[in-house]
């Protein structure tokens, strides 16, 4: 099995953007060349060192190119469990055709002479990391700066949209990077599969259905996945099910953007859910028993530090959407995003077309999900193609004001209940059908249909499937 290999191409383009800063303030950049050979000198000493500073530095952290280079060769034998002193890193550097470049065997020498124990490494290794950080705070500052005057006033919203994700970008310690060796990106991907195996990555956000998660893995990190129904049939339930089984009973942070229903709403459908008291009963005090109040204070324990938040605030923005999802991702560790529903946000801004706006909103989902690296589930509306077949299913034809969100999404679920339209055909079923599965195979899971607890359910296991 191939080991991750070191990335080399992000070092050149981060110590060019730190040059080109430099100028523009006519101001070095912060950095700490004693530091820097500090911590190379302990790695070179120790390979216990090597772990620790791994886990708190990358290459581009390095600001001189000869100690990332330096760096990335060590952390190449490491990773492949050889040793990685003087001597061996000396040859590796030779055999690449970079060791006069970095200064020769002697300075490798001189780098273990400069510290007196590896013990320190770490120490090092974040005056290290934080002068890295200072840079990206002036690089980040001089791109926003250039938005601002390049920018019309009509890209006002924009500007401060690119802005955000710059800060984002710097405060969740990403470095910019535009492209990748091929040899680099198949590595990781056989890494992650390895990993997959192994049991070390957790293949999903689980849906809390058996089946859907079988052929999905659960929701996976940068996916744009759509729920859409014909309204009254049950696409916010199911989004919400799927929020309740992220948050709920696997502990993962998870916020609902209920555009549609209030909070309050929202935490009486997911009680209701939870504790298997109808919805109805929660509206009618004569049934609301002592032993009904008893269950709903025991789910109040459970849930009291659950990692669920709700937000029903009213003309929410795709603005304010980004900006909240990045700051719970900072602060709480996001993993999951249920927008309900992607027709009723608002762009606040003139518009050419619905059908315009509806599709910016679409790529611009997408491409937060791929930013924060988190599943995003928007639901949407279907038109009234359903209606006017026999059979009343849904296709993906049949999603509303854009055929953007059919290309942007990475799975669609349609929502179908035949009961809906006809009570005696299949009574308290639905058919979720995945008419899209951007990296897998397509299917049709058939759930059952609990309105009065307003959730879906599997069948049970010997349910045949293939209605």
């Amino acid at each position: 099995m191939a080991m991750a290999e070191s990335s080399h191409s992000s070092s050149f383009t981060r110590e060019q953007d730190d040059r080109n800063n430099a100028a523009l303030f006519d101001r070095v950049p912060p950095h700490d060349d004693n530091a820097e050979m500090a911590v190379l000198g302990g790695m070179l000493m120790s390979k216990d060192a090597i772990g620790e500073v791994s886990q708190m530095i990358s290459p581009a952290d390095f600001y001189q190119p000869n100690h990332q280079t330096i760096y990335n060769a060590i952390i190449d034998l490491f990773s492949k469990s050889e040793p990685a002193d003087v001597v061996l890193v000396a040859n590796k550097l030779n055999d690449d055709g970079t060791l006069e470049k970095v200064g020769g065997s002697d300075y490798l020498h001189s780098l273990v002479a400069s510290v007196p124990t590896a013990a320190n490494a770490t120490y090092y290794a974040k005056i290290v990391h934080d002068a890295a950080i200072l840079r990206q705070v002036i690089a980040a500052g001089t791109r926003i700066a250039q938005l601002g005057f390049s920018a019309e006033g009509s890209q006002a919203e924009d500007v401060v949209n690119l802005a955000q994700s710059e800060v984002y970008e710097m405060g969740a310690g990403k470095v910019r990077q535009d492209y990748a060796p091929i040899s680099e990106v198949v590595n990781d991907a056989l890494t992650q599969i390895d990993e997959i195996q192994k049991g070390n990555i957790q293949k999903g956000v689980p849906t809390g259905f058996r089946d859907i998660d079988d052929v999905t893995q659960g929701l996976q990190p940068g996916q744009m996945i759509v729920v859409a129904g014909r309204p009254a049939m049950g696409k916010s339930t199911l989004g919400i099910d799927f929020a309740r089984a992220a948050s709920l009973h696997h502990g993962l942070t998870t916020i609902v953007f209920s555009l549609e229903m209030s909070k309050v709403e929202l935490a009486q459908r997911i009680i209701s859910a939870e504790t298997d008291i109808p919805l109805a009963a929660m509206r009618r005090p004569e049934d609301v028993t002592i032993e009904r109040w008893n269950t709903l204070n025991q789910f109040y324990s459970r849930l009291n530090n659950a990692p669920l938040f709700i937000d029903d605030s009213p003309n929410m923005s795709l603005m304010e959407i980004r900006a909240k999802c990045r700051r719970l991702k900072q602060t709480n560790d996001l993993k999951l995003v249920v927008i309900d529903y992607l027709q009723l946000m608002s762009s606040g801004k003139q518009i050419e077309s619905r059908q315009q706006e509806v599709s910016e909103f679409s790529r611009a989902l997408k491409l937060l999900a791929k930013e924060l690296e988190v599943p995003v589930v928007a639901l949407s509306q279907l038109n009234r193609g359903p209606e006017m077949r026999n059979d009343k299913k849904p296709q993906l034809s049949d999603l509303r004001e854009s055929g953007s969100i059919e290309q942007d999404a990475d799975v669609v679920f349609l929502v179908h209940r035949p009961d809906f339209y006809d009570k005696e055909d299949r009574p308290g079923e639905a058919d979720i059908i995945m008419a899209k599965h951007r990296n897998g195979p397509t299917d049709t899971f058939h759930l059952a249909f609990r309105g009065a607890n307003s959730r879906f359910q599997d069948m049970p296991q010997d349910f045949s499937q293939g209605v």
